[in-house]
């Protein structure tokens, strides 16, 4: 018998959300899928929360009872199963906040990342001298071991860009996040000639919106896009002032979708965003 989970894994939660949603479009309550599927409501209850584990084949189950024929979601839900695997970011569990972990941990999975940033470098590109300067600044104030626990974090979140069987990652960089200085000027030209380096790698595209560009829709947000398996299973983060938002309904992944088209519209090709980039560190 499956036990209660405490602290639900992102993509455990995800997969509780997704089967909800399965069960909404075949108009059916809790009560009457708990029937369908020979359990109790409160089990499917817990299911769709992310307290309770579910199989695969249970999954398959589930998906037919509630007429799914869309077989490559079925199998990417599929994926989102099985017993909770601790990933290396459950180290920093009693450090840094929850949904910090829960990025970190769509992240990882991501086959896909494209993002956009405005003020900010994107935290997988940032050297470790500028995110140290970067953390510096935080409001409140942060405890130097405070600032070093985020720093390696940041490190190893990078880890994804280098492995053996990396995610495509393109970067939507703005002017204004190339200007803005955190650190000496050693550090700002280094975090600029960082960005051409990880850019030269064949799976990741670095492209720049100059500030003559002229205004393009935003929210001023760094957006983070996380491809899944399948379109469905997309998600989206935010950075916020209370921290990374994570979002998965299709309205809002079909507008920031669009968002990130519209912003790689108003930037540089990469080859242009290269020479950008290194005038602006022969500029400091």
């Amino acid at each position: 018998m499956p036990q209660p989970v405490p602290l639900p894994t992102a993509r455990r939660r995800r997969l509780g959300v997704e089967l909800r949603r399965l069960r909404e479009r075949a108009d059916l309550t809790a009560t009457q899928a708990a029937t369908l599927v020979g359990a109790t409501q409160s089990r499917v209850s817990n299911i769709e929360a992310g307290r309770y584990g579910v199989s695969a084949d249970r999954v398959r189950a589930i998906a037919r009872h509630y007429d799914c024929t869309d077989e490559p979601l079925i199998d990417a839900l599929t994926t989102l199963t099985g017993e909770r695997r601790r990933g290396w970011w459950e180290e920093y569990r009693e450090i840094l906040s929850p949904r910090m972990l829960d990025l970190t941990e769509v992240e990882h999975h991501a086959t896909a990342l494209r993002v956009a940033h405005i003020i900010n470098i994107p935290g997988l590109l940032q050297t470790t001298e500028h995110a140290r300067a970067l953390f510096g600044h935080t409001v409140p104030a942060l405890k130097p071991h405070e600032i070093e626990h985020r720093v390696s974090h940041r490190v190893k979140r990078q880890g994804i860009l280098h492995r053996e069987q990396p995610p495509a990652y393109t970067a939507i960089i703005h002017e204004a996040a190339l200007r803005m200085r955190f650190g000496d000027r050693a550090t700002v030209r280094g975090q600029l000639h960082h960005l051409n380096e990880v850019g030269a790698l064949d799976h990741v595209t670095i492209t720049v919106i100059p500030f003559d560009s002229g205004p393009f829709h935003t929210s001023g947000q760094g957006i983070d896009y996380f491809h899944g398996p399948v379109r469905q299973l997309d998600t989206v983060q935010l950075d916020t002032d209370h921290g990374a938002e994570l979002i998965d309904s299709p309205a809002q992944l079909e507008r920031y979708g669009l968002i990130l088209d519209r912003a790689a519209q108003a930037a540089l090709p990469p080859a242009q965003s290269r020479d950008f980039i290194t005038q602006l560190a022969e500029d400091l």
